[in-house]
């Protein structure tokens, strides 16, 4: 019997194989979703929707930027707060953008297209559309993207559909008279205003820290108590010459580019396994070039040129020590890793002068605050009753500054510079904090760098009619501009819950910036 297995081992071998393949299909529970997942950005309209095509659209917002295509870039990524939020909305809210386009049978011709595409900032010149800025931005900005032509005539559909997906869903909008002449006068009536501060330096005297305040804190926040990391950078430039940086037009992005292909066998070459800095330096007639120890607050002398270079310095590892090339004005710097200082903890009495001005700097914010809701409370119920003001000022020892008039929608006028200049640092806290008073009322606590202050408003001088009749239909349709802003949005974050996407950016997949070219 033995034997007679033995003769057909092989035969029984597959015959068991086939009969345990049903058993692990069935009791091994394998989700194949999971294995595609890492090539999944997000899924819109129950489509994947994968990093290849997110990382496309946020290339493809960058062309939309360098195209002066700003209402395509601004609406797509509004209220995004970050870069990669930025390229994260952009590219949701295109897929969304094209989607209800389809739906609403939104399709642009092709006059259209042409003509909008001549209208574009990048291609204009003295007498208009300019084709060799046209012929140059083809040539060189997006091959180097990896974009041909078809992706202007891309953009600018998806703008021509933006600019009639907008009328659709704000058709009928309009501003009433008494809503303008209201909104005009806040904006352009001169306001008569007086700033109370509170100074977190005037109590200063009042805050005591001892030895067990310190200990306090430290044991409080002891892991974020550490030295800065400092780095030590080997590099080498790949710059134009003194003549080249004079160069404009064409000739200067020809005498870039080279620069740029020979940047980009250097880094293939440093890519290489083994691939030594010096060595590939030397190859490549480079000197190198070493800074001292720096930290990312402040960059070594020889990388303050771009603040993108400190930056990607503190981007490089141990086992990434080489950058890509980074494009400063007149070249290409490469990077290379050559020492890391690591931050470590510091000891109490090492972070014992941080400690301390961290505790008085919050109980002066602390103390100030308390103080300004305090004098704000009482200066309120002073008004109510008709008492004056002052008495309530001089028992805190407060005074209101009256500040020169001014409006809340200054245009900027270069007659009026030597005024701008001369108004207190705290202007825009002012401007802030009477934003929403009407003439009489008194704010409440408004926090600012040194403290904070209180504002009287203490009347509103109407415009000059002559200046309201001439610039009121410039002002009605910026006004109309933001309603329609305001209700495209909401009609767009209606669209992004129907299409599945996050509620928030940090329920969002992350996404890596890419570089810039």
């Amino acid at each position: 019997m033995m034997s007679l297995l033995r003769k057909h081992r092989q035969w029984l071998m597959i015959v068991i194989a086939i009969l345990a393949l049903p058993f692990c299909l069935y009791f091994v529970k394998t989700d194949y979703s999971q294995l595609s997942r890492p090539d999944e950005f997000a899924r819109l309209y129950n489509r994947k929707v994968t990093n290849v095509e997110a990382q496309r659209n946020a290339r493809l917002h960058d062309l939309a930027i360098a195209l002066g295509m700003e209402q395509l870039a601004q609406s797509l990524s509004a209220g995004a707060q970050t870069r990669e939020d930025v390229y994260k909305f952009f590219t949701y809210n295109r897929i969304i953008l094209q989607h209800e386009a389809e739906e609403l049978g939104i399709r642009p011709t092709q006059s259209e297209l042409a003509d909008h595409i001549r209208k574009l900032k990048a291609f204009q010149g003295g007498a208009g559309f300019d084709p060799i800025k046209y012929r140059e931005f083809s040539e060189n900005i997006l091959p180097a993207n990896g974009f041909t032509d078809a992706q202007i005539e891309e953009l600018a559909s998806d703008e021509l559909s933006l600019i009639h997906v907008k009328q659709l869903v704000t058709v009928g909008l309009s501003v009433p008279e008494s809503e303008s002449k209201d909104s005009f006068e806040q904006a352009h009536g001169k306001l008569i205003v007086h700033a109370i501060r509170i100074r977190g330096a005037d109590f200063e005297k009042e805050i005591k820290i001892n030895d067990e305040d310190v200990q306090k804190y430290f044991e409080a926040h002891k892991n974020e108590l550490k030295t800065d990391e400092k780095r030590k950078i080997e590099f080498v430039v790949l710059g134009l010459t003194d003549d080249q940086k004079k160069l404009a037009g064409k000739e200067r992005i020809d005498a870039l580019q080279k620069l740029a292909d020979r940047a980009n066998e250097l880094t293939q070459a440093l890519a290489e396994k083994g691939a030594d800095f010096h060595q590939v330096a030397a190859k490549f007639q480079l000197p190198v070039k070493l800074t001292g120890e720096f930290t990312a607050g402040a960059p070594d002398p020889q990388l303050k040129e771009d603040p993108q270079l400190s930056t990607t310095a503190f981007q490089l590892s141990a086992q990434e020590p080489n950058s890509e090339a980074v494009q400063i004005a007149d070249g290409f710097y490469v990077l290379h890793l050559a020492g890391v200082a690591e931050a470590r903890l510091l000891t109490v009495e090492e972070a014992k002068g941080k400690i301390v001005d961290a505790i008085k700097s919050t109980r002066l914010r602390e103390m100030a605050a308390e103080k300004g809701r305090q004098i704000s409370q009482e200066l309120r119920a002073a008004q109510q009753t008709g008492a004056p003001l002052p008495p309530v000022l001089e028992k805190a020892h407060l005074k209101a500054d009256k500040i020169p008039p001014f409006t809340l929608m200054e245009a900027f006028d270069p007659s009026d510079a030597e005024k701008k200049k001369d108004r207190p640092k705290d202007f825009v806290g002012i401007k802030n904090a009477v934003g929403q008073l009407q003439p009489g009322e008194i704010s409440e606590f408004f926090p600012w760098e040194d403290g904070g202050l209180i504002v009287y408003l203490e009347k509103r001088e109407p415009p000059d009619e002559v200046k309201y009749r001439e610039e009121k239909p410039a002002f009605d349709e910026r006004l109309a501009r933001n309603k329609r802003e305001i209700v495209f949005e909401e009609w767009l974050r209606d669209r992004q819950r129907d299409a599945g996407v996050p509620a928030t950016p940090k329920e969002m997949p992350q996404m890596s910036v890419p570089r810039k070219s």
